[in-house]
């Protein structure tokens, strides 16, 4: 599927273009998926000059579920004394927090295509192999008070800026947690899956990044939560915002002549 955007990355970009072909859940539950990444990329930072490659201008990319893949290994490798550091990580619309579904972006684009926000999670929980209640879910019933506590200096509608809250967007009621969802959904606070949750210390070690959101998004407002808390820790990072854009964008405007959209 991704192979005509691979090509004309490496086309336009005059680079070498490593496509990971990671196992996919539910057959192969979380955290496969990372660990095939992760395990790639060592590899490849290891090996790249036995492509043709510095090992000094490796930049890792990926876009949804991907963006949240790349986003994770880079987080992986900031410690890793025994490798070349990474030159960059380009994350397009990814995923990343699974705190808040009612943040803007997820009432603002809940039924826009293609990605639908209860999608979103039913998707999401495939990944991590388990069975929650949708609603409960939705209502924040999943996040107990110790987490709310400590997650809301980075997840939280306040970070918002205000111009991307003009299109309907009302603040939700808080719900109290549920205990036994609480428990259930313990592996979605993972920073492997909610990127935009890692501890402080690795935030700051991270390298320059470029973030690209879509106005027509539900995933639009994890990248500007995740563009503040990289800038928060004087991480350079370069932001495309695309007003006219939904979610596939990029994989979609790849297809050639068969789809033609502004954005």
């Amino acid at each position: 599927a991704y192979e005509r955007t691979c090509r004309y990355f490496c086309r336009k970009t005059n680079s070498v273009v490593v496509c990971v072909g990671y196992r996919l859940a539910p057959e192969h539950p979380f955290p496969a998926q990372f660990e095939d990444c992760l395990t790639a990329a060592i590899h490849f930072l290891r090996t790249a000059q036995d492509h043709g490659v510095d090992p000094s201008r490796i930049v890792i990319c990926g876009d949804s579920s991907g963006g949240t893949l790349a986003a994770a290994v880079a987080q992986a490798l900031v410690n890793r004394r025994d490798l070349p550091k990474l030159r960059a990580q380009i994350l397009i619309y990814p995923f990343l927090q699974c705190v808040d579904f009612n943040l803007p972006s997820y009432q603002q684009n809940e039924r826009i295509p293609i990605l639908l926000k209860e999608r979103t999670l039913v998707l999401g929980l495939k990944y991590v192999n388990e069975d929650l209640c949708l609603e409960e879910v939705f209502k924040g019933c999943h996040v107990s008070e110790d987490r709310r506590l400590k997650y809301q200096k980075w997840v939280s509608p306040d970070y918002i800026p205000q111009e991307f809250k003009t299109r309907g967007y009302k603040p939700s009621p808080a719900y109290p947690p549920s205990k036994q969802t609480c428990q259930v959904a313990e592996s979605m606070f993972d920073p492997v899956f909610s990127p935009l949750l890692a501890e402080d210390n690795v935030i700051a070690r991270l390298p320059e990044t470029f973030i690209l959101t879509c106005e027509f998004d539900v995933l639009r407002d994890d990248g500007l939560l995740y563009k503040k808390r990289l800038e928060d820790h004087g991480i350079s990072v370069t932001w495309c915002h695309l007003q006219e854009g939904f979610h596939g964008t990029v994989f979609l405007a790849l297809l050639g002549r068969m789809v033609r959209f502004r954005s």
